[in-house]
């Protein structure tokens, strides 16, 4: 029936538009429409070729006349980015008030297509849709060692595009390259011809970039040099001395630079989050003077003014007025605070009640959880996410500023897709977003496929990092922490959790190992770089257990069965070659998939973390030898402590 096709082709479309109506026509679908007019979008036309060419449809065709299977109508009694998709035998045609409803008509008609009998069709309907929440913005940290090159930047802009997102934020502490202050960026930091080359492309798709620059605390890469120095708050420290007589001039000219590079933002992020340690150095007598809260809004005032002649509106992190809701009343009334927290709390009302009071414009800001773990804490994440985006909505604050951080500088942008895209779906529906429903979509909606183990594998990515949580404890270790521990370190770690992590890494492994999905392939491969860390670390548990017994048995043997104990100490060599042979093996997967998206700078010391751990392996795996020929020799066999003494790589 028309309806079931209606509704079954428009299962997996992300976001889920707010209103389908099926519309009657022969068998309920009609054939992909594949002509544009020359005046259609070239934004829209470039997504859907790229989706629609990966899938096998093909390319549309753009012909002259102004009769085409895909039209474009204005209507402006619809709101701002609100469209109408019409699809019938004849075609579709998408209605709005702007051109922004209508590209997002466009991303909508390109998930539409279903395979059916060998043939693509479309459903027959009309689609009615807005966004519940006018901003939705992704915030990428660029500064803690991934920087994406000009490739993937804007990669990573039309895949959000193309879900319905409108802003991109790079986060910038150091990286821009500055005409006039180049030395604290990186060798291949963020030129001002490519911040503004950004700002173009994202234009064109319908997407804001919003300049990120740290303007306060988070400043070490720049007062690590000596000639900024004297402006840091502690010698060579984090936070910028806000009364120093070099902080001002300095942040003059780098966001005078910026704001060139990217002409009239809609916002201006000033960072500033996180200065707890304003008034313990240089500044204490000017903040006992002026009162802390003072001091931190003479600098967002002061930030406000290098900023507002651009007509952006200044934005700038919640943590310090959370801390003192007194500080509203001494900032500009157009600020607009970002509100970030990222635990799985119960509510996030109180915070965002803290802003509202102060009658402030914000956004909230959940984040992917991505931070210093192998794959991301899906399950956190979703949770996060889901609560304060309910909440947000339901406040009608002005937006989403999604967040992915990389905190410890090897972390890979492809590995969150899928809490960047949950958090978009949800800002965009009015109606909650269902992290089952989500998993349902994902595959099609993301990679192309109705393959549903894509879904599975993510969510046993999540399970294998949850597991990993001893129970214990409130917080463990980082699962990136857990991977770089010394190679005897872990023994402790139960067994039969060490087997359930292996058996789950290895069916996503399994899974993924031939998988070429239609879109986004490297996020795939990206998956399988995971499950094969999470693998190598718990068969690392492992071999520290299996090690550690051998040398006992070893012992055991060692004055009556001298074959015993060698053969003992034979296995303990062959087992610290695996572990060497694992990360020796990794290593070129997670080179791949940096290069995928980065630039080269921050690789080569992640790169070295891999092979010291092989090298590691080796002197250990010497360690067992050498003990084998001094047994050979006195028929006397070490302590195991003295064999795996810190020289040889590990800890007793």
């Amino acid at each position: 029936m028309p309806a079931q096709f209606a509704l079954a082709a428009l299962l997996h479309v992300l976001p889920r538009p707010s209103q389908v109506e099926p519309l009657t026509c022969a068998g309920g679908s009609t054939a992909v429409p594949r002509t544009v007019t020359v005046k259609f979008d070239g934004a829209a036309r470039a997504e859907l070729d790229e989706r629609w060419t990966a899938l096998g449809i093909g390319k549309l065709e753009v012909v002259a006349s102004e009769v085409a299977e895909i039209s474009v109508r204005r209507d402006a009694s619809l709101p701002p980015q609100a469209y109408r998709l019409l699809v019938g035998p004849r075609g579709a045609t998408i209605e709005s008030a702007d051109g922004t409803g209508a590209f997002y008509g466009a991303m909508t008609l390109a998930q539409l297509p279903v395979r059916l009998g060998g043939e693509w069709r479309l459903p027959c309907a009309r689609i009615t849709d807005r966004p519940a929440l006018p901003w939705r913005i992704l915030s990428d940290d660029v500064s803690r060692g991934p920087l994406p090159t000009m490739r993937y930047f804007k990669e990573r802009i039309r895949t959000i595009a193309a879900f319905k997102m409108n802003g991109y934020s790079p986060y910038m502490e150091h990286v821009f390259v500055s005409p006039t202050d180049p030395l604290p960026a990186p060798l291949d930091g963020i030129t001002p011809s490519q911040l503004n080359e950004l700002a173009v492309y994202a234009a064109q798709f319908h997407v804001a970039l919003i300049p990120e620059q740290q303007s306060f605390a988070h400043m070490h890469n720049t007062l690590r040099l000596e000639r900024y120095a004297p402006a840091a708050e502690l010698p060579h420290g984090f936070l910028l001395a806000p009364n120093s007589p070099l902080s001002l001039p300095y942040l003059s000219r780098i966001i005078a630079q910026e704001l060139a590079a990217v002409r009239n933002p809609p916002f201006f992020h000033i960072g500033s989050d996180e200065t707890a340690t304003l008034g313990a150095g240089q500044t204490s007598s000017y903040v006992m003077q002026r009162g802390r809260s003072q001091a931190y809004a003479d600098h967002v005032v002061a930030m406000n003014r290098l900023i507002a002649a651009s007509g952006a509106r200044l934005m700038l992190w919640d943590d310090g007025i959370e801390n003192d809701p007194g500080i509203l009343r001494l900032i500009p009334a157009n600020a607009v605070v970002v509100n970030w927290h990222y635990g799985a709390e119960r509510s996030f009302a109180p915070y965002i009640g803290t802003i509202a009071r102060g009658g402030f414009d914000q956004m909230v800001a959940p984040g992917a959880s991505n931070w210093n773990e192998i794959f991301p804490n899906v399950q956190r994440a979703l949770r996060n996410e889901s609560t304060f985006i309910r909440e947000g909505k339901a406040a009608h604050v002005l937006g989403l500023f999604q967040t992915v951080w990389h905190d410890d500088g090897e972390t890979l942008y492809e590995s969150t897709w899928y809490p960047v895209l949950y958090a978009a779906a949800a800002a965009w529906q009015t109606a909650e977003l269902q992290p089952e429903q989500f998993a349902r979509d994902f595959p099609a909606a993301f990679f192309g496929t109705n393959d549903v183990e894509y879904a599975h594998d993510v969510a046993r990515l999540g399970a294998i990092l949850t597991s990993l949580e001893p129970p214990e404890r409130a917080e463990s270790d980082p699962t990136d922490v857990l991977f770089w521990q010394p190679p005897l370190s872990g023994a402790d770690f139960r067994a039969d959790d060490a087997r359930t992590v292996r058996l789950q890494a290895e069916a996503v492994e399994s899974n993924r190992y031939f998988a070429r999905p239609p879109l986004h392939a490297n996020a795939a491969r990206v998956m399988f770089l995971a499950a094969r860390r999470y693998d190598l670390l718990a068969r690392r548990f492992q071999i520290a257990r299996e090690i550690r017994a051998m040398y006992a048995d070893a012992a055991v043997h060692a004055s009556q069965d001298a074959e015993t104990t060698a053969r003992d100490l034979r296995w303990c060599r062959y087992w610290m070659w695996e572990l060497r042979d694992g990360y020796e093996e990794i290593a070129p997967l997670y080179a791949a998939a940096w290069k995928y998206e980065s630039r080269d700078g921050h690789l080569a010391s992640n790169l070295e973390r891999y092979h010291l751990a092989a090298q590691r392996a080796i002197a250990l795996s010497d360690a067992f030898y050498n003990a084998g020929v001094r047994y050979a020799l006195t028929k006397a066999l070490p302590s195991f402590s003295t064999v795996v003494s810190p020289e040889a790589g590990a800890s007793p």
